[in-house]
Formats: structure tokens, C-alpha cells, sequence
């Protein structure tokens, strides 16, 4: 099964950018290896604005196995994430790279027509000299909004929450809301509008997502 999403944002950037508009590429991917086994593998391409100011690339993949009636999954994966930072108005964006070790679990519920997920995800991160740690959790929800089963629209959201292991506690918060539809049982689209809240700031996205599962 591969999903692939188109995320365009519109944050609020307090940085130097020429324009506001900002734009998120995602590409995710997860391939089943056999019945217990998957191979997970992401691209996001992260842009200031809509496209050619780099803000972030993340490449990331890992080796899950599903388990239980209720197929839970356990996975062991890795990223690296390239990150270009604004850091006044007239320096020049500070290049940072990044490598990450992570663990997750994945469980879901159905309660109705409601459909819950929840990802547990603990990372080990190597940012240039130095290292750090963080814990995450995200709480998603899926409800269909049609009662008809030809008409498949539904409404989207989640909440994740960063945790640091040091330092300062508290990271960020992820909040969104959307709509979407499933135009068949390999393609959705989505239209929805994220809040990330920093320790001294906060940026609001607009974004737009197509899963494609093949």
C-alpha cells in the first residue's frame, strides 16, 4: 500500500521570505511486504513559499510488523532532515542537517462510524553535534459526513503533541481540521487548516492533501 500527499501550506511566517505563501510536498509510502511485515518510506519537500525556498527536506523509512486482531503496529525507521533557517532579516538561511533514529506503535479503533488512530512515536536526534530527544503523540479521527455510501465525504482531524526529554519540556503542538473525499477505495482528497503552536510563536497552514494507496 503506498499513500501520497500534497500538503500546501500558508503559514505565518516571522521570517524573511519574499511572499507568505508557503507550500508542503509529502510523499509516504508503505509497502507490505507479507502478511506481518511493511516497509515504510516518506519524502516531505517543505517550502517558505510556494516553491524554491527551502525551508525543510525530510527523507524517512523504516521496517514495521502488524500484530493482534486489531492489526497494531511496531516499527523501527530512520530519517534525515535537511533544514534551511532564517535566522534575522538580513543573514542568509542557516543550514542544519539532521539524523534520526526512531521507534513507533500504531493502534486503531472504531467506535461507530468514528474512526480513531493513535501513533506513539519516540525519536533519537542527531543534530549536527548535538543530541536530543523527544517523545510524540498523535490522536487522529476520521467521521463520514454522507450517509449514503456512494457519497464518501468525511470530516479529518488530529492533534500531536512534541515532547522534549530535556531543556525545555514542552516542543510544539499540531492542530487540524479538514474535509475530505474518497473518490475511490486508492484515491482521497483533502482540504483542511493546520495550527502549529511554538513556545513563542505560532504559524497557521492551509493545507491540501490527495492520498493515493496502490
Amino acid at each position: 500500500m503506498v499513500a501520497l500527499t500534497w500538503v500546501f501550506a500558508l503559514p505565518n511566517l516571522a521570517h524573511a521570505q519574499d511572499s507568505n505563501l508557503g507550500n508542503w510536498l509529502l510523499y509516504i509510502g508503505n509497502k507490505q511486504l507479507n502478511e506481518k511485515w511493511n516497509l515504510h518510506h516518506e519524502v516531505q519537500y517543505r517550502n517558505y513559499d510556494a516553491i524554491g525556498d527551502l525551508e525543510q527536506l525530510l527523507l524517512r523509512t523504516g521496517l514495521g510488523y502488524t500484530f493482534g486482531e486489531s492489526k497494531k503496529n511496531i516499527l523501527l525507521g530512520y530519517g534525515y532532515i535537511l533544514s534551511e533557517n532564517y535566522t534575522t532579516d538580513s543573514d542568509p538561511k542557516v543550514r542544519v542537517n539532521e539524523h534520526r533514529i526512531f521507534q513507533q506503535f500504531i493502534s486503531k479503533q472504531k467506535l461507530g462510524k468514528l474512526k480513531l488512530s493513535h501513533r506513539y512515536r519516540f525519536e533519537q536526534r542527531f543534530v549536527e553535534s548535538d543530541f536530543k530527544m523527544r517523545i510524540r503523540y498523535f490522536l487522529g479521527l476520521n467521521i463520514p459526513i454522507s450517509s449514503k455510501e456512494e457519497n464518501k465525504y468525511y470530516f479529518s482531524a488530529y492533534n500531536e503533541l512534541f515532547l522534549n526529554t530535556k531543556s525545555k519540556l514542552y516542543d510544539r503542538n499540531r492542530l487540524y481540521g479538514g474535509f475530505g473525499y474518497q473518490i475511490s477505495t486508492n484515491v482521497r482528497l483533502e482540504m483542511g487548516y493546520m495550527n502549529q503552536f511554538f513556545n513563542k510563536e505560532s504559524r497557521d497552514q492551509f493545507n491540501i492533501v490527495a492520498f493515493v494507496n496502490l
